[in-house]
């Protein structure tokens, strides 16, 4: 998982993911550097358009959402609390999106 994560720390960075930089960022956060692992990695990115594989992995978690709230037996709130339990639930998607977006890469190494 750790590599993963350092594959999307160098994205996010906007460093180029190449099995040295993915390297120093494991060395530099602890981990023994596995360079089968490595290089596994970085093939399986190499062509990838990251932005769309988190936006494309971040789509189920807002069809999920939808049903989550019907099946709970959730009411319809007060027109003076819609705006709040909005902006709640857009939250929500957006911390399970990046969940399911690290999920979505992970599925990558299965």
């Amino acid at each position: 998982m750790e590599y993963i994560y350092s594959a999307m720390l160098l994205h996010s960075a906007g460093k180029k993911i190449t099995g040295e930089n993915v390297k120093k960022v494991l060395t530099a956060a602890g981990v023994k550097a596995d360079d089968a692992k490595i290089k596994a990695l970085t093939a399986s990115l190499e062509g990838v358009n990251i932005e769309d594989a988190i936006k494309t992995a971040a789509v189920p978690a807002a069809v999920a959402a939808v049903p989550a709230a019907a099946t709970t037996g959730e009411t319809a709130p007060a027109e003076g609390k819609s705006e709040e339990k909005k902006k709640e639930k857009k939250k929500e998607e957006e911390e399970v999106s990046e969940e399911e977006a690290a999920a979505g890469l992970g599925a990558l190494f299965e």
